[in-house]
């Protein structure tokens, strides 16, 4: 979703026109939903792996544009700092064996792109929501990857806001920390999933994924050591959140509303809604001249202006417009690793849950209050397996009403399970990485599971709270392990290796 901007510094008239032509785009943008070929294709998943590359210390290595260059493939991509680069995987479609093509894919890559910067540049790749070892003073303005839009960006917050700024990473006065720059992002990387939807049903799958993104956040926790602290088991969430979602705008409304979040609402209306949601209540970050209007090989207009403009907000779950010719979901709330086999099955239990809640034109929103949507994210993101979610009534009751996670996950696997199955997903891959899914449940052992016992495991050896040395010998210990096929539940911890005879 990243685009692509020229200039760094912007002239008031550059804010007015771009202005002007997101109108125009929202102008346009009905008569090609409305198209008769627009989104009639196969239901197309993808995926974009958010990578830390790690020296031998575990400590992040800022290195990412050597990297890229060494390996010269068009799918790796810069992220906003040095030590972070992003695989975009080949979409395929979502029937037939989706999630084994896109855990193949992740694999080679991992292992490519370790096999060319291990030797050169003492960095690996290693898949993980937030990098235990990351300081305050690794995500600083000069962490930025030299890239016109990350400059763009950085002088972008440097109007709305004053450095340095508190990043809300954990609980009470020791979850705060000190940030001075967008290179903060580098604390955040996800497993961000792309499923195309056709226009009409759009806005039920819309909001059916905002449902089924509580659950599969809690199954799925993998960052909850930020900077080193003990934090939520996914305190990617609100770092990412305090990081990029600032609520200075340029009126009362807009101010209101930050640029990362949940949401405020289920979707009405159909898609064009949140495009229009987009544009009349976010102001404009970066107002890049105009591109073409349309490219080779694309039968639809390009809306340069908007698809800029929705790349610099950051809902959890993202509308996306693409001229190629259908409209995309785009999950970004799901962490990266441990393995591609774990990111596999969570992405399977998330789009079944979601094509299941949104079959037989039904509408959550018509069961659930958005408020305990909302809560069902931040609960998950907190405390993971071990949190409290709202439900909508289940067969044979008659009110919504809370379940702990880890036994509404296992009541849930058969609903999606019965989504993926009307998505034409095969029954043994549907059953493979759904089981795999709920052996990590039944264990309690997801990522965050094995990187707290870990840390516990580190210090105890040395009879304090671990330090800097420690939580590097966690995150290479961690990084050799995602190396292999074994999904993060069967992972020993450094105590269950000292007591090997």
């Amino acid at each position: 979703m990243g685009r692509h901007v020229g200039d760094v510094t912007f002239a008031a008239e550059d804010f007015s026109r771009f202005r002007s032509r997101l109108r125009q785009c929202l102008e346009t943008l009905p008569r090609v939903v409305g198209h008769g070929g627009f989104g009639v294709l196969p239901a197309m998943v993808g995926a974009e792996l958010e990578l830390s590359l790690v020296d031998a210390s575990g400590r992040p290595a800022p290195v990412n544009t050597a990297v890229r260059a060494a390996l010269d493939d068009e799918r790796i991509a810069l992220e906003v700092a040095r030590s972070n680069v992003e695989v975009n995987l080949t979409p395929v479609t979502l029937a037939g064996r989706p999630f084994t093509a896109l855990a193949g894919e992740a694999e080679s890559m991992l292992a490519r792109i370790t096999a060319v910067s291990l030797p050169r540049y003492g960095a690996r790749a290693v898949p993980i929501g937030t990098l235990p070892t990351l300081r305050a003073a690794d995500l600083t303005a000069g962490a930025l990857t030299p890239q016109p839009r990350f400059h763009a960006l950085e002088e972008a917050w440097a109007r709305r806001r004053t450095a340095p700024f508190p990043v809300r990473v954990g609980d009470g006065a020791q979850g705060v920390v000190a940030a001075e720059s967008v290179a903060v992002q580098g604390a955040a990387c996800s497993w961000q999933v792309h499923l195309t939807v056709p226009p009409d049903r759009f806005c039920r799958t819309f909001n059916a994924a905002q449902v089924a993104s509580g659950p599969a956040l809690a199954a799925a926790g993998n960052s909850p050591l930020p900077f080193g602290c003990r934090a939520w088991q996914e305190a990617r969430i609100p770092l990412y959140e305090h990081g990029f979602g600032d609520r200075q705008g340029t009126g009362r409304q807009r101010a209101s509303r930050p640029r990362v979040g949940f949401g405020h609402a289920w979707l009405r209306g159909g898609p064009l809604a949140a495009f229009e949601d987009a544009v009349r209540n976010y102001d404009v970050l970066l107002p890049a001249p105009r591109s073409a209007d349309s490219r080779p090989g694309e039968p639809y207009p390009a809306l340069e202006e908007l698809r800029l403009h929705l790349s610099t907000l950051w809902p959890w779950n993202r509308p996306v417009y693409d001229p190629a010719g259908n409209l995309r979901i785009e999950f970004r709330a799901l962490p990266s690793g441990p393995t591609p086999l774990d990111m596999a099955a969570n992405t399977a239990f998330l789009i079944g849950l979601t094509y299941w809640l949104a079959a037989e034109e039904r509408d959550v929103a018509q069961c659930l209050p958005f408020a305990h949507a909302r809560a069902n994210f931040y609960r998950a993101a907190r405390n993971g397996l071990d949190c409290a979610l709202w439900w909508p009534p289940c067969p044979g009751e008659t009110v919504t009403r809370e379940h702990q996670a880890a036994s509404l996950v296992r009541r849930l696997l058969p609903q999606a399970r019965a989504g993926l199955r009307l998505a034409g997903v095969a029954a043994d891959e549907a059953d493979g990485f759904l089981h795999l899914l709920q052996c990590r449940v039944a264990s309690g052992r997801t990522g965050a599971w094995w990187q707290r016992r870990a840390h516990e495991s580190l210090g105890d050896r040395t009879g304090q709270a671990a330090g800097l040395r420690e939580l590097g010998e966690l995150t290479e210990r961690y990084a050799r392990l995602a190396e292999h096929r074994a999904p993060v539940h069967t992972w020993n911890l450094p105590s269950d290796v000292r007591r090997r005879p």
